[in-house]
């Protein structure tokens, strides 16, 4: 383990956590920005400290399970993390710069799997299936918790047939919610950056997601804004009562999942709340060409990092890097 090697890690990971926090600008302060509930700068200053205390509180578990949970075999190369983060990294930004919503947890993952197949470092498949079947369930709970919220909500207060000006107690909910998806974002996705420092040895558990949550803090602050507007203005037409019944399923299905150790997709659970409410409203709200372009970049991300991983890996290892 070199000082330069220990240096190139820490700079890879901390840029991998900027970009997963510019990423998911949208996917947590996007619907309060386009309701006009918060303005731009106060939305990512809001959900740079709330993501910042959700990977310092709240990651120890998720962290535990990216350091030691997905590749076995004892502590791995630095050669072998850095692999994984540039893949990642690149992967991640070329979304970031489409301005396509993707899993970075997913494209993390399976970076990871084929940079082991490639080294030839054991993969714990136990692992990677349960997360499989998480990643397959947490929409599908996302949707129907979302319909059920956005009924009762109605049913307790009926919708008005003609939207009217933003009540300050909606303004305020769709913020409150926006720094609960804030949170529940820094705890699930900061160990996509921060498990490389568990899986190498190089930090704790604590001081890993202290550096990650700093990293997402300093990506949404200066990469956030363009990634603000996607998800809120381009996938599905809400009312705030809509949005503030998404954006609290999509916090309390990651936080639920996050508690047991396992991260799941911000924005694949926020997608899936608002299909739900979108649904259970019975009317032509959800706008299923970006949804059939987000099931796209989905399915690309994890086999493009499965397949980069491997590629990179295996060059790295015939030149005796890895």
């Amino acid at each position: 383990m070199t000082a330069l090697g220990v240096d190139l890690l820490l700079l890879a990971a901390f840029a991998f956590a900027a970009s997963i926090g510019a990423h998911y600008t949208g996917a947590c302060m996007g619907m309060p920005y386009a309701a006009r509930a918060i303005t731009a700068k106060r939305a990512l200053l809001l959900m740079a400290l709330l993501a910042f205390v959700g990977a310092a509180l709240a990651s120890r578990a998720v962290e535990q399970t990216v350091g030691h949970g997905i590749l076995g075999g004892g502590p791995v190369t630095i050669g072998l993390a850095l692999s994984i983060l540039v893949v990642a990294l690149a992967l991640t930004s070329a979304y970031n710069f489409l301005a396509l919503p993707t899993s970075t947890i997913q494209i993390l993952v399976f970076s990871a799997v084929g940079a082991g197949l490639a080294a030839g470092v054991p993969v714990h498949w136990s692992t990677i299936g349960t997360l499989l079947l998480v990643w397959a369930s947490a929409p599908l709970v996302a949707i129907g918790a979302g319909y059920l919220v956005i009924r009762i909500i109605d049913r307790w207060k009926p919708a008005a047939s003609t939207p009217g000006p933003l009540a300050p107690m909606a303004a305020a909910g769709l913020v409150a919610v926006g720094a609960g998806a804030s949170f529940a974002m820094g705890a699930n996705d900061v160990a996509n950056a921060s498990g490389a420092f568990v899986m190498t040895g190089v930090l704790g558990l604590f001081a890993a997601a202290l550096v990650g949550g700093v990293g997402l803090a300093m990506g949404i602050l200066t990469w956030g804004r363009p990634l603000l507007e996607r998800v809120a203005f381009g996938l599905v037409r809400l009312d705030p009562r809509m949005a503030i019944a998404s954006q609290l399923v999509q916090a309390g299905v990651i936080l639920a999942f996050v508690t047991v150790g396992y991260f799941t997709s911000i924005n694949q659970a926020l997608v899936g709340a608002m299909v739900g409410v979108g649904l259970a409203r019975q009317r032509s709200t959800v706008k299923w060409a970006t949804i059939r372009d987000l099931l796209g970049g989905w399915a690309l991300g994890p086999t493009s990092g499965l397949a980069l991983g491997f590629a990179l890996t295996w060059v790295l290892r015939t030149q005796g890097w890895v």
